[in-house]
């Protein structure tokens, strides 16, 4: 009698990719969550639609491109990668990633020295393919150069309109004043005894928690009509050069 040989197909191993997602926006602000949450989702669908890739964290930054402040997330996943624990980095876009083309180059080498394949979605582009690097370094470049110009002709149009007297900028309404019929400033006297009350209780030892208090005893509403008065609001309140006679029409350094 024949022996019956039953075949046994091999079973392929499965290796799983694991994915981080990396996201950042600039302000907390409710358009920038909503994006951040753009960010989140389309990416999401992105790692689902490869069978051997495994979501395993979602790094997230609220910081400015152009500011100096932590990105944690940002450093937790550089040492996450460090330690293999994600293969893969996805991101939305080049100017997500870092702060300006140094940043970004600095950080795509430290990740590929762990092995870490990084994924620009919006620009197509794969730090894994050699033909690629070039391309994210002449982009991200390019993304840089015109920011720094976009940003530079904004304040030299700011000058010339400062210079020629017709910046509306010194005309910015704000708490204390009310625009007249020909938009210029006029001072609103119930608001401004508040103003001064605020620098008089100051001025007369009060830290901003003991301003705040006194106002809401006082029960004097918050510029935005509420009965608690915010710490930022006071502390603005007590910096703003226009309640001295001055308008800051930009910042020292950008002069």
């Amino acid at each position: 009698m024949e022996k019956k040989v039953n075949y046994i197909p091999a079973v392929r191993s499965r290796i799983e990719k694991k994915v981080g997602i990396y996201c950042r926006v600039s302000t907390n602000d409710m358009q920038q969550l909503n994006s951040l949450t753009a960010q989140i989702s389309g990416l999401t669908r992105l790692v689902a639609t490869v069978d051997t890739w495994r979501l395993v964290d979602v790094y997230i930054d609220i910081a400015s491109s152009k500011s100096k402040s932590l990105r944690k997330d940002f450093a937790r996943m550089v040492e996450d990668s460090k330690q293999k624990k994600i293969n893969i980095v996805i991101t939305k876009s080049l100017s997500r990633f870092g702060r300006d083309t140094v940043d970004t180059l600095e950080a795509l080498k430290i990740l590929g020295e762990s092995d870490v394949r990084v994924i620009f979605e919006q620009e197509n582009l794969d730090s894994a393919e050699t033909d690629n690097q070039l391309m994210i370094f002449i982009v991200e470049a390019l993304a840089q150069a015109e920011n720094e110009s976009r940003s530079e002709n904004i304040k030299w149009g700011i000058k010339k309109k400062v210079e020629y007297g017709t910046s509306k900028l010194a005309d910015r309404k704000c708490y204390g004043y009310d625009s007249d019929e020909n938009g210029k400033l006029i001072v609103n006297e119930e608001q401004a005894t508040i103003v001064q009350k605020i620098f008089n209780l100051y001025l007369g030892g009060k830290s901003v928690t003991g301003i705040l208090k006194e106002l809401e005893n006082l029960g004097i509403k918050s510029p935005t009509g509420k009965d608690k008065w915010n710490k930022r609001t006071v502390e603005l309140t007590l910096t703003k050069r226009k309640y001295i006679g001055e308008a800051e029409l930009l910042k020292s350094d950008e002069r």
